[in-house]
């Protein structure tokens, strides 16, 4: 009932007759009704029961020597339909004040088809320089993404993540410089107790993001630096005994990104140096590196990955699409013990898309074909890596129907 109830307050809203005594305010109401056929050759890392595909799984086999995962699936689904409202407020001092709320049916964790907040923020803008309070896309996926039907928008080779932040923006000609203070909501941390909030909570350090970006006409340049500080555990058990420990594992992540638009051209590239981002739909996560005999409280070395992708789109109302990304796992400075993260005993991935989308106004009709292919391998404690590879690939197929309003 709550969920309907939320559904009414929003369309009331969109309607200007509603605010007609509410003096400088302006809305505007969107949304999108999506719908999303797939196909997989076999079984993967996903979310949202395979509409958010990640990569292939590993092998696994059963009494007889065959590959449980090597099983088709499919669905058809129309969770990411969404509805926003964009709100234009009286100045505040000198600043020009907006909002924005937008909602999708995707659900969390393995509830689906109920309401989900994807942005909820206010804006402060005073020209040369903008503040923003709520929750919004995190800095590394930000202005550069690619434009492909899978709604993992090129994760995990693409940072992928809405998180709560204060953000801080300066424009001086062509050069807008940002900063971010971030924490977490929907998208979670990897660790001992595998995906959950606390490590930042418990941190009692946000996430830490600055950026310098180069915009001209239609290109843009651009490069960030990003600061995660985490609490994996806050006690520890030792022969029946409780200890108070503190535990961090604090991390550093580099990106370079860089797009180009024309009237009939998109390409869009970004090359991440990531370590511990597993909060952004990333391969990656820590491993132990040594244990306190008495208490238990361990320290911790960051598994570092490298992934990059290119993504080019030629057109207007038929708009062939091409993508690819490759990551490589580096592993860690220090020898390690066990892995907490996503993806620990994956090597390398490979993927590349091609896709054919029809563009018009309030319309976008689409079929996409990807291949990916996920080398797993053993850990090798002395470094992090995953050696002695195999590769695992799986072949997707995605329809999409998308009527925009």
């Amino acid at each position: 009932m709550r969920r309907y109830s939320l559904l009414f307050t929003i369309l009331l809203l969109s309607s200007t007759t509603s605010f007609a005594q509410l003096k400088d305010f302006s809305y505007k109401f969107y949304g999108q009704i999506r719908t999303d056929l797939f196909y997989n050759s076999r079984a993967n890392e996903e979310t949202v029961d395979g509409l958010f595909y990640m990569y292939p799984k590993d092998k696994v086999y059963d009494a007889d020597g065959k590959d449980l995962n090597a099983t088709a699936n499919g669905s058809f689904y129309a969770l990411y339909t969404r509805m926003g409202l964009d709100v234009q407020g009286p100045k505040l001092g000198n600043a020009k004040t907006s909002a924005k709320v937008e909602l999708d049916f995707r659900g969390s964790g393995t509830t689906f088809s109920v309401v989900r907040l994807r942005h909820a923020y206010l804006n402060l803008d005073w020209g040369t320089s903008a503040l923003l309070l709520g929750q919004t896309w995190h800095p590394l996926y930000g202005d550069v993404a690619p434009q492909i039907l899978n709604l993992n928008m090129g994760a995990p080779f693409q940072p992928f993540s809405r998180a709560p932040q204060i953000r801080y923006r300066y424009k001086t000609g062509d050069i807008q410089i940002t900063g971010a203070a971030l924490w977490q909501s929907q998208y979670l941390s990897q660790g001992p107790e595998g995906k959950s909030q606390k490590y930042i909570k418990n941190s009692c350090v946000p996430e830490i993001y600055a950026g310098i970006d180069y915009k001209h006409k239609g290109l843009l340049i651009g490069a960030g630096i990003e600061m995660v500080s985490l609490t994996p555990r806050t006690q520890a058990t030792v022969e029946d005994k409780i200890y108070k420990v503190s535990e961090r594992i604090t991390s550093l992540s580099y990106e370079v990104h860089m797009k180009y638009n024309s009237e009939k051209w998109l390409v869009a590239a970004k090359s991440v140096l990531g370590s511990n981002l597993t909060q952004t739909s990333m391969l990656g996560g820590y491993g132990i590196k040594s244990i306190d005999p008495r208490t238990g409280e361990q320290e911790y070395s960051p598994n570092r990955n490298s992934s990059s992708w290119i993504n080019i789109v030629y057109g207007k109302t038929w708009k062939p699409a091409i993508f690819f990304g490759y990551m490589k796992n580096l592993g860690t400075s220090d020898a390690v013990t066990n892995m907490y993260g996503t993806g620990t005993n994956v090597d390398q991935l490979l993927s590349g898309t091609a896709e054919l989308t029809y563009n018009v106004p309030h319309w976008k009709l689409g079929v996409e074909y990807n291949l990916t292919s996920a080398w797993y391998g053993s850990l090798n404690h002395s470094n992090g890596k995953v050696v002695d590879t195999h590769s695992v690939s799986n072949n997707r197929l995605v329809a999409t129907a998308l009527f925009m309003f």
